[in-house]
């Protein structure tokens, strides 16, 4: 039986850096939540982090759906990634850019990959 990946990390910061001697990754400005003076606010960039594992050898799909309503989300990201070994850890750096959001709430997050749930989880965008 084939075991369905793992979410290891799930971040939200402002940049990731790659120590290009080592290959450590430098994650910088962890947030959860942000404010806004007055709406509609578009952020600028983010970077969503992930770290995966169990994930079978071969190409694979994640894709990350965002909503207001946690049962009407749409996708806002959709990424092909390798696998070499399901023992390998993958981060995944993803860019945000640009993100608007219409009202302040509580913006729910769906994270998949290959079609299968690995986290359901939100951003607060605040007044």
């Amino acid at each position: 039986m084939q075991s369905k990946p793992q979410l290891l990390a799930w971040l939200t910061c402002d940049a990731v850096h790659i120590d290009p001697g080592s290959g450590k990754h430098t994650i910088l400005g962890i947030f959860s939540n942000i404010q806004a003076r007055q709406f509609p606010v578009t952020h600028p960039y983010m970077v969503w982090f992930l770290t995966l594992t169990d994930c079978t050898p071969g190409p694979h799909h994640l894709r990350i759906s965002m909503g207001l309503e946690a049962m009407r989300l749409a996708p806002f990201l959709d990424r092909d990634f390798e696998s070499q070994s399901p023992l390998h850890r993958i981060n995944l750096i993803n860019e945000i850019r640009n993100l608007s959001f219409p009202q302040p709430g509580e913006y729910s997050l769906l994270v998949e990959v290959d079609d299968e749930p690995l986290l359901a989880t939100s951003l607060t965008v605040s007044g």
